[in-house]
């Protein structure tokens, strides 16, 4: 299908994630995939994780509720009354839940996944999201990250800060810039922060040599369909902050994409398309991969704001290409 051509069909689409209350309308990237969705007259529907269920003899179900856009502000939506509907009769199921990626998020993948067997179109695929945990993602592509070390041991942690002498630690499993810690050549805390980050040794956590080159933003560049986005948007610590995390206070700055970007985005993007995974968002310092964000990437209206670029559209576009080839595979 051609950039911007429609589909002459709606779709019905369902949308698994957090409660539609807690939306900040005015940067949440699913909700601009909604707004851009009923634009393009899809029917739109949401549920939560909790509320996927599966009985032997039936399919994966859950209670959810058709969700109409208000286009007014707050209430920006209304909800009609909540019914159990069945995920293979939706033309996409859309996991859109927020990490952290726990116990109830990888039993909800498991649940996603038996849809799917049972006929559902699931983005990003289940399986996808397990197999690419956004940190440890990483090691896949190691020729574009910094030195980069997991591990759970402290003399591990204290070899590596002797070699590189500036370092960041992070947990696994944080998001939003939380849990990261920054230790310079001086080592001030570094046994402190192991102690806190590892919990004496119990879990494995993340150090990557410290790139100066977050003082010009840690850039998120989107990656759909295997195609990146001409823009990023680069998250600029503020205030002394290592962290350029919009949640942890950081500015956005939409920009093109620097060669750099082009030439890491071109590499991954074909190959975790082919996996099942519609939407990327890489995280990019300078020249350096940082992260592989597969759950819920963000900063798509930051980008529209700035730069004029309709991000959600585009995405939608993907996702009504992918449908109606997967439904053109059915048919023969």
């Amino acid at each position: 299908m051609r950039a911007g051509q429609r589909l002459l069909t709606t779709m019905k689409l369902l949308f698994v994630a957090d409660p539609l209350e807690q939306f900040n309308i005015a940067k949440d990237s699913t909700y601009a995939m909604m707004r851009a969705a009923a634009t393009r007259g899809h029917a739109l529907w949401a549920c939560e994780p909790a509320d996927l269920s599966w009985q032997r003899g039936g399919c994966v179900s859950a209670v959810a509720t058709a969700v109409h856009l208000t286009g007014s502000g707050q209430p920006w939506y209304r909800c009609d009354a909540p019914r159990s509907v069945v995920l293979a009769d939706f033309d996409a199921v859309l996991m859109r839940k927020d990490p952290p990626f726990d116990a109830e998020y990888f039993y909800a993948t498991h649940l996603l996944q038996q849809a799917e067997r049972e006929g559902a179109r699931v983005f990003n695929r289940p399986a996808a999201l397990r197999d690419h945990p956004e940190k440890l993602a990483l090691m896949e592509f190691a020729e574009w990250a910094p030195p980069t070390l997991v591990t759970r041991s402290t003399q591990a942690i204290r070899a590596f800060h002797a070699e590189h002498r500036d370092i960041i630690l992070k947990p696994l499993d944080g998001m939003g810039g939380r849990g990261i810690f920054r230790v310079g050549p001086d080592g001030l805390n570094l046994g402190a922060i192991v102690e806190l980050l590892t919990q004496h040794g119990r879990t494995t956590v993340m150090a990557q040599r410290f790139v100066p080159a977050i003082a010009q933003g840690d850039k998120r560049v989107l990656v759909i369909g295997g195609e990146p986005v001409p823009f990023c948007l680069a998250r600029i610590p503020q205030g002394g902050e290592v962290r350029g995390n919009l949640a942890a206070g950081g500015r956005g700055v939409a920009q093109p994409l620097s060669e750099a970007d082009w030439a890491i985005a071109r590499a991954l993007g074909p190959r975790l398309a082919a996996r099942g995974l519609l939407l990327v968002g890489l995280d990019i310092i300078g020249e350096y991969l940082t992260e592989v964000n597969v759950t819920s990437p963000t900063c798509f209206q930051e980008i529209a704001q700035q730069t004029g670029y309709d991000v959600a559209t585009r995405f939608i576009e993907a996702l009504e290409a992918v449908v109606a080839a997967k439904g053109a595979q059915a048919e023969v």
